[in-house]
């Protein structure tokens, strides 16, 4: 069997891929993500997924899963916040109101490739202006797509999820273990 290698540099997938196997490698993709202007937000992760991928495939070969995880609120991407004005701007977007997580995945290999988006519904509380300055102040949502982290202290903004907990984590990993199955390309 290949090596199998996930091209992200996320401590958060590294602890979930060890749920699907134990034996694997971490190469962070080095791709410049840059999503073009005419793919809409829900496809975007998928597409970034298979840039990462196919990036770090080329260059070590083995079987390489990519993934890309984003929050989209009123159709738009809330990526990583550039600062706490930032990230005090998004959670006040996501306050009260239903937003998705869309994680893309992408696997190459010497035996093909395939890739797939995993969506989820995440609803918040009502956040008051001292809720979301406090869990600002505590670092959490700096380097959080959507400015949250739903495995963390985030997790007392979230008034519920329709779907999968670990895609809002960033990885679907009951998915994608099934895909690797099928696809021959985990034992």
């Amino acid at each position: 069997m290949d090596k199998l290698i996930l091209a992200s540099a996320s401590p958060r997938r590294r602890e979930l891929m060890k749920l699907i196997s134990e034996y694997f490698e971490v190469i962070p993709s080095e791709w410049e993500e840059k999503i073009p202007e005419n793919i809409d937000a829900f496809s975007a992760p998928e597409y970034l997924a298979v840039q990462k991928a196919k990036y770090v495939f080329e260059k070590h070969g083995g079987t390489v899963i990519g993934c890309d995880t984003v929050v989209i609120s009123n159709d738009k991407i809330l990526g990583k916040p550039r600062d706490e004005g930032d990230a005090k701007r998004m959670l006040l977007e996501l306050s009260g109101k239903k937003h998705f997580v869309v994680t893309g995945c992408a696997v190459f290999s010497e035996r093909g490739s395939f890739s797939f988006s995993q969506v989820t519904e995440v609803e918040f509380y009502s956040l008051s202006e001292e809720e979301i300055e406090e869990y600002v102040s505590t670092g959490e949502p700096l380097d959080k797509a959507g400015a949250y982290g739903i495995q963390g202290k985030g997790a007392v903004l979230v008034k519920g999820i329709n779907g999968d907990y670990y895609n809002v984590v960033g990885l679907p990993v009951a998915r994608l273990k099934r895909m690797l199955e099928r696809n021959n390309t985990l034992k």
